[in-house]
Order: C-alpha cells, then structure tokens, then sequence
C-alpha cells in the first residue's frame, strides 16, 4: 500500500506539473525521464514528440517512486516498460489513473469530481493567470491550434485586456 502512494503521489504530481494528457502520462516508460534535466519526453497526438519540463516536487515523487517501481516489478507477474505499473506490473491505465485522481481529491472534498483532464486545464490556467505566453502554454500542451489553447485555459475577454493594459507599451 505503501509502495502504491509512492507511485500514485508521483503520478499525480507529475500529471499537475507537465500539463500532459492522460494518455500521454500513462505511455510515458522511465527512458523518456531526464530527472536531470526535469524533461519528459511525450509522444502526443498524430505520434508528435515534445520535450515537457517539470518541477521539483514531481522530481521529487519520482525519485520517491522509481525504487517503489523496481519492487513491484519484481513482485509483479510481468515485466514492464511502464513508468506507471500497477501492482502485477502491468502498465497503469486510463481508468486506474481517473480513480487515483477521484480518490485524493475526494479526500479534501467529498463533493470534489475532479477528472485527470481537470489538471491538464489547471496547469494551462495557473500558467496563464501567472503570466506565462499563451504560444509557450500551447508548445507545452501540444496543441495545433491556438484557439485549443484559449479554450482551455478559460480565458476571460476582460483577463486578456488587464494582460494587455499591463504589458503593452502603448496601451
């Protein structure tokens, strides 16, 4: 039980830290972890590879975690190129990762239905409302279109102008 925390606090730190898709986290394998360097290396839609930075927490979590990893693939039935595995060693699910991210957030709010698509937006938005180019958000999200990257991140016509007013030399 012990060794599922370890996994699940670096699952979702990491999930909150990168702002990558569920499918993305879950086909993550550890080779495409640069702990160094803070860098995931993500295969998104249509097979495009990005290089994702990370914080220190969800650095932390992993280095938590990796040794975790190792012992349930020795205790598991298979082996595994997962980052993420379960306790057979299999690689973790879509639906294993929903029921992580309902069962923690549940914990501080039992009326909280937080789906992993939630922190995805929350880190696109926590981005924005701290300053960062809605450009660089859209490169870490992978998206094609910008007009994704807006919608995700909730952006307020009356946000943008305070953004505006603030940072144009001529406003």
């Amino acid at each position: 039980a012990r060794c599922l925390l370890r996994r699940d606090r670096a699952l979702l730190e990491l999930l909150y830290a990168s702002g990558v898709r569920a499918s993305e986290l879950l086909g993550l394998n550890p080779t495409d972890v640069d702990l160094q360097e803070q860098v995931i290396r993500v295969r998104g839609k249509g097979r495009r590879e990005r290089q994702v930075p990370f914080g220190k927490k969800a650095r932390a979590a992993l280095e938590s975690y990796l040794p975790v990893r190792e012992e349930l693939l020795a205790a598991g039935k298979q082996a595994s190129q997962a980052l993420f595995i379960n306790a057979q060693g299999k690689r973790l699910t879509t639906r294993a990762l929903g029921k992580a991210v309902k069962k923690y957030t549940r914990l501080f709010d039992p009326n909280w239905d937080l789906h992993p698509h939630g922190l995805r937006h929350a880190f696109a938005t926590h981005l924005l409302s701290e300053g960062a180019d809605l450009r660089a958000i859209q490169e870490l999200l992978g998206h094609r279109s910008l007009s994704t990257t807006q919608k995700y991140t909730s952006v307020s016509i009356k946000h943008l102008m305070e953004v505006y007013d603030r940072a144009h030399p001529r406003a």
